[in-house]
């Protein structure tokens, strides 16, 4: 059996998020997959700057790591707002912020993780996509006051 590429299992992550957010972009009385969606994403974002942005900053990529960061700032107050209540219009902005996210991590910065990561710290890393939790009172850098 292939195992899974940790770059896979990120992009699986963001196709999942992807759907739940759709889920309630189509049925807006669906909240529960939006509040799932929510979660995850926070969740995703996490793992990112806690445990990858290091490594792929200490390989030389900074610039995308710090443009990553800010649109980790920009779609954190968009899940506040999804939070406190927002509706559809809230999470048409939060798709179009992961469309354009998204695919300059898929294209830019994963492809690099089999490279930057090493194999001991990428299975605690898939460990912790499986079933991780993150801290309650985590914020993303960017959000941080």
């Amino acid at each position: 059996m292939e195992i899974e590429s940790l770059a896979m299992a990120l992009e699986r992550e963001h196709r999942e998020i992807d759907a739940g957010i759709e889920a309630f972009t189509a049925e807006p009385g669906a909240r529960e997959s939006l509040e799932r969606a929510v979660r995850a994403l926070r969740r995703h974002i996490y793992l990112e700057e806690e445990f990858l942005f290091p490594a792929l900053h200490a390989a030389g990529l900074t610039a995308p790591v710090l443009v990553m960061l800010r649109d980790h700032g920009q779609m954190w107050a968009t899940l506040d707002a999804l939070d406190a209540g927002a509706g559809p219009a809230s999470c048409r902005r939060l798709s179009v912020q992961l469309l354009h996210h998204n695919l300059k991590e898929e294209k830019i910065l994963y492809p690099e993780l089999d490279r930057v990561v090493p194999e001991p710290q990428a299975g605690r890393l898939r460990a912790f996509l499986d079933s991780g939790e993150m801290p309650a009172e985590w914020v993303c850098l960017r959000a941080r006051a």
